[in-house]
């Protein structure tokens, strides 16, 4: 039996009349709640499928975790999404709160500081376990801390420490987090890593300052890359990837020209025929940098097994239903926490 159709109203069939001037076919106009058939495959071509996109709830605290290190319950780790907490800052219209953990003039602090509470008790751990984070500045000043340091403003975009009981926190909308832990050592550490500090080699350098003060040996590093900014939307210029070469041999393979386009002009071409001039169609190419795999390198040249680094690989520019994101939302944004620490 073949699928039922909506039948053609007067109205329908003047908007098929000014389709056919564009030269567009119509397809069948399904009932509403039926389903379209299934593509039926030809000629041997395989079905093509989209990823399936995560399910986003929005009134409920989402933490993203690296699958792997569940083999070591002494360690407490996670990437903050946006979803659940307090916060309306940021998305006033919307009738669930965000989980916005970062203090700025458009937050409330007393809600950032209910967001942490309830982040912590999702990790697992106490609400009132010291917390550290840093002042960021792009740099590639890294910083050993105890539990005294949880009350004092730090400069600086990496953490480390040995301390059971302290968690250590970078925020992102973008740049990219990492984080790492010594399985025999019991030490941990977290780096925000952007195009400067990525550039600035910060997540090497860490691994460097973790072997001068723990006696870390790489090779028993594990390492995990959080969401950030993904090759797909990092649109940079030619000037950062001069920088780049400056310093990396491998620079060539974290650049890419991408052609970008629009994408209703893609789905609905013959509606633009004459829109444009001829050669004008696209709107790149244009230089995209792969941060996430600038840093998955630098962990590999440090001495981190590769087999050792786990890459989240989710775009906060494409995802930013489910994270906070500066680049898509033009910097009026909130921030996110990748937390890091040895449960007491």
């Amino acid at each position: 039996m073949g699928m039922p159709t909506v039948p053609a109203t007067p109205s329908i069939r003047a908007v098929d009349a000014l389709l056919a001037q564009g030269g567009l076919v119509p397809g069948r106009r399904l009932p509403r709640g039926a389903r379209a058939p299934r593509p039926v495959k030809r000629d041997g071509a395989e079905e093509i499928r989209p990823q399936k996109q995560p399910r986003v709830v929005k009134s409920q605290i989402e933490v993203v975790r690296a699958e792997a290190w569940s083999r070591w319950p002494w360690l407490v780790h996670g990437f903050s999404t946006r979803t659940g907490g307090v916060s309306h800052a940021y998305a006033p219209a919307q009738r669930a709160g965000e989980l916005n953990l970062g203090f700025g003039a458009s937050d409330d602090r007393e809600k950032v500081l209910e967001n942490r509470r309830r982040l912590l008790g999702t990790l697992g751990v106490r609400p009132n376990t010291p917390l550290v984070t840093l002042k960021q500045i792009h740099s590639s000043v890294i910083r050993r801390v105890t539990a005294a340091d949880a009350d004092r403003t730090l400069r600086g975009d990496g953490l480390m420490t040995n301390e059971p009981g302290v968690l250590l926190a970078i925020q992102t909308a973008d740049c990219i987090p990492v984080l790492l832990a010594d399985v025999k050592k019991k030490a941990v550490a977290a780096f925000h890593a952007g195009w400067r500090g990525t550039l600035k080699r910060i997540v090497e350098n860490g691994v460097g300052r973790m072997r001068a003060e723990f006696g870390t040996h790489p090779e028993d590093l594990i390492a995990a890359i959080g969401p950030g900014i993904g090759r797909c939307c990092y649109a940079v210029g030619q000037e950062v990837r001069s920088e780049f070469e400056s310093q990396f041999a491998y620079a060539a393979e974290i650049f890419h020209e991408v052609s970008d386009s629009d994408p209703i002009h893609l789905k609905y071409p013959l509606l633009f025929l004459t829109a444009r001039a001829p050669g004008h169609s696209n709107l790149g190419p244009s230089l995209h940098l792969d941060l996430m795999e600038a840093n998955r390198r630098q962990l590999v040249d440090a001495g981190v097994p590769a087999g050792a680094i786990g890459v989240i690989g989710h775009c906060t520019s494409c995802q930013h239903n489910r994270y906070f994101s500066y680049r898509a939302e033009r910097g009026f944004t909130g921030r996110m926490l990748s937390v890091i620490g040895v449960r007491k």
